[in-house]
Protein backbone atom coordinates (compact mmCIF):
# COMPACT_ATOMS: atom_id res chain seq x y z
CA UNK A 1 0.00 0.00 0.00
CA UNK A 2 1.31 3.70 -0.79
CA UNK A 3 1.64 5.95 2.26
CA UNK A 4 -1.01 8.60 0.72
CA UNK A 5 -3.37 5.78 0.86
CA UNK A 6 -2.90 4.38 4.22
CA UNK A 7 -2.83 7.94 5.41
CA UNK A 8 -6.18 8.25 3.93
CA UNK A 9 -7.27 5.30 5.36
CA UNK A 10 -6.31 6.16 8.30
CA UNK A 11 -7.94 9.66 8.60
CA UNK A 12 -11.29 8.46 7.01
CA UNK A 13 -11.21 5.74 9.83
CA UNK A 14 -10.24 8.21 13.31
CA UNK A 15 -13.27 10.31 11.88
CA UNK A 16 -15.81 7.78 11.59
CA UNK A 17 -14.47 6.51 15.74
CA UNK A 18 -15.15 10.24 16.49
CA UNK A 19 -17.67 10.88 14.33
CA UNK A 20 -16.72 14.21 12.44
CA UNK A 21 -16.14 14.92 8.99
CA UNK A 22 -12.83 15.49 7.55
CA UNK A 23 -14.14 19.52 7.19
CA UNK A 24 -14.57 19.73 11.02
CA UNK A 25 -10.77 17.52 11.27
CA UNK A 26 -9.22 20.63 9.19
CA UNK A 27 -11.00 23.05 11.63
CA UNK A 28 -10.02 20.97 14.86
CA UNK A 29 -6.50 20.50 13.41
CA UNK A 30 -6.03 24.42 12.82
CA UNK A 31 -5.17 23.12 8.74
CA UNK A 32 -6.94 24.32 5.71
CA UNK A 33 -10.20 22.13 4.38
CA UNK A 34 -8.07 21.53 0.88
CA UNK A 35 -5.46 20.45 2.99
CA UNK A 36 -7.18 17.50 5.10
CA UNK A 37 -9.14 16.92 1.51
CA UNK A 38 -6.02 15.96 -0.22
CA UNK A 39 -4.84 14.12 2.50
CA UNK A 40 -8.30 11.68 2.28
CA UNK A 41 -8.31 12.06 -1.16
CA UNK A 42 -4.81 10.48 -1.82
CA UNK A 43 -3.83 13.80 -3.97
CA UNK A 44 -1.19 14.40 -1.46
CA UNK A 45 1.11 11.77 -2.47
CA UNK A 46 3.85 12.54 0.47
CA UNK A 47 1.98 13.63 3.49
CA UNK A 48 4.08 16.02 5.56
CA UNK A 49 4.69 14.67 8.92
CA UNK A 50 4.02 17.86 10.44
CA UNK A 51 0.59 17.78 9.15
CA UNK A 52 -0.08 14.31 10.65
CA UNK A 53 1.56 16.29 13.68
CA UNK A 54 -1.34 18.58 13.92
CA UNK A 55 -3.97 15.92 13.46
CA UNK A 56 -2.57 14.10 16.44
CA UNK A 57 -2.60 17.29 18.58
CA UNK A 58 -6.24 18.64 17.71
CA UNK A 59 -7.59 14.63 18.18
CA UNK A 60 -5.85 14.30 21.55
CA UNK A 61 -3.86 10.96 20.04
CA UNK A 62 -0.33 10.30 20.23
CA UNK A 63 1.63 9.79 16.61
CA UNK A 64 2.86 6.63 17.63
CA UNK A 65 -0.73 5.47 18.29
CA UNK A 66 -1.70 6.94 14.68
CA UNK A 67 1.13 5.06 12.47
CA UNK A 68 0.50 1.76 14.67
CA UNK A 69 -1.85 0.50 12.61
CA UNK A 70 -1.88 -2.51 10.00
CA UNK A 71 -1.87 -0.20 7.05
CA UNK A 72 1.24 1.06 7.65
CA UNK A 73 2.84 -2.23 7.93
CA UNK A 74 3.41 -2.44 4.29
CA UNK A 75 4.25 0.93 2.68
CA UNK A 76 5.29 1.13 -0.47
CA UNK A 77 7.35 4.12 -1.60
CA UNK A 78 6.33 6.51 -3.98
CA UNK A 79 9.15 8.58 -5.28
Amino acid sequence: MRLSSAVSKKILKICAEKDITPNRLASICCLTQSTVQNLVNGKSRNPKLLTIIRICEGLNIDLKDFFDDELFATIERED
